[in-house]
């Protein structure tokens, strides 16, 4: 399953140097996606401070029943100390704005867009709780935890009887596939959906940067631009080059190859793709129809692999007899 991303929505501030999509290419996007079988789209109220969700409600204004329109709360939207966090208030205002821009009596997911270690918890999870018992909200989900902040999270929302987080949306890549440590199981374990966002590593994925070449163009990887970060050089381009020499042979592009392998990862619900023009949005979209052999998934498993870090490489040693499956997804591979 994919995701139509927005963060190329608007090309305000310093979102400007993701994308300046406007109305009319929006609404071109949409009916592509629509097209292909693609009917969620994910936006948020900090991309292009909250242009991109304008454009969104322009470009599904008549057929809003045939999308689901996904958003985020959490990142400064001023400069006063309500305006970010996960306070009751902020979310409260904060899902009322995103409405109103969305033209819209109702957000399908409504996804808290990062941790906030300092608004108590209970009081983030009941807010969120409200505003699906308003009828405001459908789900919620988070995005950008940790491990033992998704579980806490989860365990509070059980506790006190609140909505539950039904997804996370997080960054996971062959470039960076940290992910796997623990949300991935955690996802397994609590029946959570994953939603990726970035998964070609803002471009670093699709074939574009080679080792020993000049970076194309306009492009903002390997710069001062540091999200995702590369700490890994050499491993980024063996990557690379296990991607090219899988898509040369099927015809398609390393980007197609990335995203059709990720899509085959444990727990992973859909990919939330972006693309600063329809070119780069059809090739995505193809995706779809990529089918990858167990030997080109294995070559991107071992080029891409993580170091089993502690307690995960002890576990392996004295632990195989009685591992879940969702241990199974991070430490499966690493069994005699």
């Amino acid at each position: 399953m994919l995701t139509m991303g927005t963060m190329t929505f608007g090309g305000q501030g310093n979102f400007a140097n993701v994308g300046d999509t406007d109305v009319d290419e929006a609404r071109r996007q949409v009916d592509m996606c629509l097209e292909a079988g693609v009917n969620m789209i994910d936006t948020a109220d900090v991309y292009s401070t909250g242009r991109s969700e304008e454009i969104v409600g322009e470009a599904v204004k008549g057929r809003r029943d045939d999308v689901l329109l996904a958003t985020k709360v959490r990142m400064p939207m001023g400069p006063g100390p309500n305006d970010a966090g996960l306070s009751r208030h902020h979310i409260v205002s904060g899902c009322e704005a995103s409405l109103r821009r969305l033209g819209t009596d109702h957000i399908d997911l409504y996804q808290v867009h990062e941790w906030d270690g300092v608004t108590p918890l209970e009081e983030t999870l009941e807010a969120l709780d409200s505003l699906v018992t308003s009828g405001k909200v459908r789900y919620v989900g988070a995005s950008n935890y940790t491990g033992w902040q998704l579980m806490k999270a989860l365990g509070t929302a059980d506790r006190l009887g609140y909505q539950r987080f039904v997804s996370q949306q997080i960054f996971y890549s062959p470039q960076a596939r940290e992910a796997e440590y623990e949300l991935i199981p955690a996802a397994i374990d609590q029946g959570l959906g994953v939603l990726v966002w970035s998964p070609l590593a803002g471009g670093l994925m699709s074939g574009k940067y080679r080792r020993g070449r000049t970076a194309p163009e306009g492009s903002r990887q390997l710069t001062d631009w540091n999200e995702p970060p590369v700490r890994d050089e050499d491993k980024l381009y063996d990557t690379v080059d296990v991607l090219v020499d899988i898509a040369e042979g099927h015809g398609v592009s390393a980007a197609q190859v990335t995203l059709a392998y990720l899509l085959g990862r444990p727990a992973v619900t859909s990919l939330v793709i972006g693309a600063r023009t329809g070119e780069q949005l059809a090739d995505n979209l193809a995706a779809a129809d990529l089918t990858l052999t167990e030997d080109e998934r294995a070559r991107l498993d071992k080029v891409s692999e993580l170091p089993l870090i502690y307690p995960y490489w002890h576990q392996v040693a004295t632990a195989q007899d009685r591992l879940s499956p969702a241990d199974l997804s991070l430490l499966g591979p690493y069994l005699d």
